[in-house]
């Protein structure tokens, strides 16, 4: 048992992590394989207890122009990290013929400002041995700039954060290398299987709703001009709905005092915060076969839309992820190191402001696509059908709680945790009972979680592969088929 100023684990644990899912013809009972002759080389000492923590609240003030400040103070170590949080500026908000401008802009905003080149911003970053980014994904509906450094070195890298956030230049010749580097890029992600798969299933789940982005296309690269960038830049990056959110070697009085001396030039907007809606339903399931002639491996995503982040069974939904695609869960268990299929498999799902998505992944040789195929459906089945045994449900909520334990001795990850708390919503006290959530849910909770999310007529399969496969996909019922552009074919 150890107590520190960032948390009081009452109790100690041992591991963690997360998980992935597939369908088999509605009404078709399908046998999980067996798990005979799999040897458990070793186990780590465990506790029945709950885990009990203490969790150090941050102290928050927001500014005359709508800025939140947060602050989790941290003096063991002498370093002083930031988050700058802005809702509605991600690719969630691009238009559809600028897919990718908002993470462009992001980028762009590192190259260069009204006083600073971009070749002077990273050696000044170099200098104070300390890290800056700003970044905003492909369908994310929030931009972020994160920064750290040792705390003598803090302010000037917040100066130059500053000066990065508010004054950024665009430069036209550094906009031409990050076009030509871009462009390369998005030719390179067509050669590799995981994007493949990845882009039409989340185009099957999310259909034309912003969540489906996953990359620019050459087309959108060439509609994103500097003056988009700069436009982007004026109406979306803007104080009114923002949070930055400090952690380590500083208080809120001196966090503020820096803000307001360093941001006191960024002016609140008075818009609205942008919406986000649901996206429609995904529709019955269905195959996708995007054709690779000669490939030796098929990749495999399946699944389907799964919840927002406050809805009630996320919790239920998390830890029957962990039984099913987890590490050392099912998947993992019986398709790679009872059958040998495959190299990794597991189980993942996202829990958005909207729906997310739930998918579980694995790629495998090709002659055992169709056995790897119905066994990743009969364990995904299993879950559904029958209440996972006490001893592995145990197991996966103390690896769960456990890896939660591991995470709060980083006061990074400890504030990332009350940041996350602000974007969706959650109750003030979420953390301090996590723990004691996930250890309270029931085999019964856990199915039927799994009952309603992972439903065999909700599930969609997309292989990318040789064409030989078509018939075992097939097998599962209506099947469309795709080339490595993304087009459909006859």
């Amino acid at each position: 048992m150890r107590r520190t100023p960032v948390a009081v684990l009452a109790v100690s644990l041992a591991t963690l992590l997360p998980p992935h899912p597939v369908q088999g013809q509605a009404g078709t009972q399908q046998q999980p394989p067996s798990t005979a002759g799999l040897v458990v080389k070793g186990k780590a000492p465990v506790s029945n207890a709950v885990l009990a923590v203490k969790l150090p609240h941050p102290q928050e003030a927001t500014l005359a122009n709508g800025l939140r400040v947060m602050v989790l103070e941290d003096h063991r170590l002498p370093r002083i990290s930031f988050q700058l949080m802005m809702p509605g500026d991600g690719g969630y908000y691009d238009p559809a013929a600028k897919v990718g401008l908002s993470g462009v802009t992001a980028q762009m905003m590192r190259e260069g400002t009204a006083t600073r080149s971009s070749q002077q911003i990273s050696q000044a970053l170099e200098t104070m041995s300390a890290n800056l980014n700003v970044g905003s994904g492909a369908s994310g509906t929030t931009a972020t700039m994160s920064g750290g450094a040792l705390t003598e070195n803090f302010a000037p890298l917040f100066d130059l954060a500053a000066d990065i956030l508010l004054n950024p230049s665009f430069p036209a010749d550094e906009w031409d290398r990050l076009k030509t580097r871009t462009r390369a890029g998005l030719v390179q992600q067509r050669t590799q299987p995981q994007f493949l798969a990845q882009e039409r299933f989340s185009k099957v789940v999310f259909g034309d709703h912003p969540g489906s982005r996953v990359s620019a296309t050459p087309e959108s690269l060439d509609a994103i001009t500097r003056d988009a960038m700069v436009e982007c830049h004026r109406t979306r990056f803007v104080p009114d709905h923002a949070l930055i959110a400090f952690a380590g070697d500083i208080s809120l009085a001196a966090a503020r005092t820096l803000v307001e001396s360093k941001l006191g030039a960024w002016k609140k907007a008075g818009v609205a915060k942008p919406a986000v809606t649901e996206p429609a339903a995904a529709g019955t399931a269905k195959g996708y076969l995007i054709a690779r002639p000669g490939s030796v491996q098929t990749t495999f995503v399946v699944g389907a839309q799964s919840m927002t982040r406050t809805d009630p069974e996320y919790v239920p939904l998390t830890v029957a992820n962990r039984v099913l695609g987890g590490t050392m869960g099912r998947l993992f268990r019986h398709l790679r190191e009872e059958k040998g299929y495959t190299y990794g498999v597991g189980s993942f799902f996202s829990a958005l402001e909207h729906r997310g998505q739930w998918s579980a992944s694995t790629s495998v040789r090709t002659e055992v696509t169709e056995a790897a195929l119905n066994d990743l459906l009969a364990d995904v089945e299993a879950m559904r059908t029958a209440p996972v045994p006490e001893k592995e449900l145990n197991d996966a909520k103390r690896a769960i709680v456990a890896g939660f334990a591991l995470s709060l001795e980083s006061p990074e990850q400890l504030l990332g945790y009350y940041v996350q708390s602000w974007l969706y919503g959650l109750p003030a006290d979420y953390w301090d009972s996590y723990p004691a959530l996930i250890s309270g849910v029931t085999a019964a909770q856990a199915q039927a979680a799994a009952s309603k999310y992972w439903d065999p007529s909700r599930l969609q399969i997309v292989a990318v592969g040789d064409a030989k496969i078509t018939d075992t996909m097939k097998k599962r019922g209506a099947l469309e088929l795709y080339d490595a552009e993304g087009k459909m074919t006859p």
